[in-house]
């Protein structure tokens, strides 16, 4: 579910998971696995994708409705 949060803000934005990838350092497969729910998300690498996004940790809990991540 949170990969997939990050997945529809990355095409509202128009921002392409090459570009992700490059910015994370996350390699190209693995970021979509995790967009995609076929691999879990690591505390790590959600601060990674929030750090290269630009957003809180918190921005995409709070879409989903969760209060706060600790991360």
């Amino acid at each position: 579910m949170l990969g997939k949060t990050i997945k529809d803000y990355l095409r509202e934005n128009g921002i392409k998971q090459t570009y992700l990838s490059e910015e994370t350092g996350i390699n190209q497969q693995t970021l979509n696995d995790m967009l995609n729910g076929r691999r879990r998300i690591e505390a790590t690498e959600y601060m990674l994708i929030c750090r290269a996004l630009k957003v809180s940790t918190n921005f995409f809990a709070e879409k989903l409705g969760i209060l706060s991540v600790a991360v």
